[in-house]
């Protein structure tokens, strides 16, 4: 295959990680805008909506170190087409419980199967892009989770208003199978790989992996930083109701705002450290300095806790989601350079871990405070984890 055409190939296929990640998110935050009706309709408190937010945080948490053992052994293609038949299943599922114990057991499952999203997109990356491209591409895909959570509260909203909550699930469950066919006939694994001295390295073993100091430290960077996107995507809708007064129609007017400015941070936080790349820096140094600009941003947050009117805290929303994408893109970028292409998943695998026990170790508390209704307390302690994720990221790669 010439090299025009590879070209074009791999930008599709960036294409459909992108679709990918646009689904996964739609079937992720479903719930959190129908949270409402959901608990109206099956007689759930707001803790037992918390329980169930658990359920999805234990499976995703549980599900990603066997989601990278599975995408390095599968194969990109295979692994990808395994996860996200299983994930919209479940979505699809969803639609029809009865029950909190059967909601959970739906999510539990959506869970499972959303992990591998994020273990197989970074092979791809990893088969498909040179370093210099990766930022960018990782940055592309990633923004589709954005453009998920920006689409997601009017078409759920639409969907339910329209036909019923129940419909929105099996809606969007069935829209995976469609994107599923797609997949199956266009990705390629290239001929000639494009980092030739990393693809020829071979897959690091297991237990050498575990003991890596790096690996642990960038994975506590990842768990201390990502509660705040989790208590920006299960709980800022249910704050803009509480705390403002919003019914579903005006969330859904509103929220698309803050997840839209999180696709800017994502492709923006991707391009700049390929830029700060071309001009000389290392690879590791223009992650590090892409980090380190977000995690001087994403603390003006802590701004919400003093009640501004609805534009400023809408703005301040924003840019704690502007900030966290280019803080995750370089941060999964940084861990693609570190590590061999077939190991990658692997590592992305324990860095997903990581990330679901930090949102574990959170949701519980917030959803404590939510049911205190103390926001600001949650708005001023996610406003430090950004600084200390960036602190712990320095370190590891820097020992």
């Amino acid at each position: 295959m010439n090299a025009p055409v590879l070209s074009r190939r791999r930008w599709l296929i960036l294409a459909l990680l992108f679709g990918s990640t646009v689904l996964n998110y739609l079937d992720r935050q479903a719930l959190s805008i129908l949270a409402s009706r959901v608990q109206a309709d099956l007689g759930m408190t707001t803790l037992d909506y918390a329980f169930v937010v658990q359920c999805f945080l234990l499976a995703y948490t549980l599900g990603y170190p066997l989601a990278g053992w599975l995408t390095d052994r599968l194969g990109t293609k295979v692994a990808l087409s395994i996860f996200v038949a299983w994930w919209s299943l479940a979505n699809l599922l969803t639609g029809f419980v009865q029950s909190v114990s059967q909601l959970a057991m739906a999510r539990t499952a959506l869970g499972l199967g959303e992990t591998g999203n994020y273990t197989a997109a970074p092979k791809a990356v990893s088969e498909q892009f040179p370093p210099t491209e990766r930022g960018f591409a990782v940055g592309v895909y990633t923004a589709g989770a954005m453009m998920g959570a920006t689409i997601a509260p009017p078409l759920i909203a639409w969907l339910a208003l329209s036909h019923g909550w129940r419909a929105a699930f099996v809606v969007t469950g069935v829209a995976g199978f469609v994107w599923l066919l797609a997949w199956l006939a266009f990705y390629r694994k290239p001929s000639v790989p494009v980092n030739v001295a990393s693809a020829e390295l071979p897959a690091l073993p297991l237990r050498s992996l575990l003991r890596d100091r790096t690996l642990w430290g960038l994975a506590g960077a990842r768990m201390l930083a990502d509660p705040v996107w989790y208590f920006y995507l299960f709980w800022f809708p249910k704050f803009l109701g509480e705390g403002y007064g919003m019914g579903l129609v005006q969330v859904a007017q509103v929220a698309w705002v803050v997840y839209l400015a999180a696709d800017f941070g994502s492709i923006g936080g991707g391009w700049l450290s390929g830029r700060l790349i071309r001009r000389g820096w290392t690879p590791i140094n223009s992650r590090l300095g892409a980090m380190g600009l977000a995690a001087v941003l994403a603390p003006l947050g802590m701004l919400i806790a003093t009640h501004p009117g609805t534009t400023p805290m809408l703005a301040l929303a924003a840019m704690v989601t502007f900030s966290h994408l280019m803080f995750l893109v370089n941060h999964t970028a940084l861990v693609v350079d570190r590590y061999p292409g077939r190991s990658v998943a692997t590592a992305i695998g324990v860095m997903g871990m990581a990330s679901g026990l930090g949102g574990m170790l959170s949701t519980q508390a917030v959803g404590r405070l939510a049911t205190a209704h103390s926001y600001e307390l949650m708005f001023l302690l996610m406003g430090c984890l950004h600084p200390l994720g960036w602190l712990l990221a320095r370190w590891a790669v820097r020992q």
